[in-house]
């Protein structure tokens, strides 16, 4: 399968795969950014993909960024949109954190997706888990 991406600009990276055998494309900041502690931010990509039909593009954190408390919110690309990328980060941490043009800020999955019919009833099955929630299955 392939994945088409336009770049914005000639000089933004295109998305790859760090280590042969990821699961992630890696995706890049187009410009310099600074997320202020407790700050949300909407940071650019500089990218548009055409994500092939019957699949989703998820977006995930990078792992290293993730340990300063660095993460990413949302991130659902369907196969149908075509603006650019965006990767809503959160600053968790109590410091600033500085984002580099070019920097590493998140990992893209692409994957398949089976369409539902959504069907009303007015009762579910019951299981034996029923609508015990967090925390239900204990710590150990």
């Amino acid at each position: 399968m392939k994945l088409k991406v336009q770049r914005m600009n000639k000089d933004i990276k295109l998305p790859h795969y760090g280590h042969k055998g990821d699961a992630g494309l890696d995706l890049f900041s187009s410009a310099e950014y600074v997320l202020e502690k407790g700050e949300v931010k909407s940071i650019n990509t500089g990218i548009k993909v055409a994500i092939p039909e019957g699949h989703v593009g998820l977006i995930w954190d990078k792992s290293g960024i993730s340990l300063k408390a660095i993460h990413r919110l949302a991130g659902v690309i369907d196969s149908g949109y075509r603006g650019e990328v965006k990767v809503v980060m959160a600053n968790l941490s109590n410091m600033h954190f500085s984002i580099e043009k070019g920097m590493k800020i998140a990992q893209l999955i692409v994957q398949p997706v089976n369409e539902v019919e959504v069907e009303e009833v007015e009762e579910l099955e019951e299981t034996p888990r029923g609508g015990n929630g967090f925390g239900s299955t204990g710590k150990f």
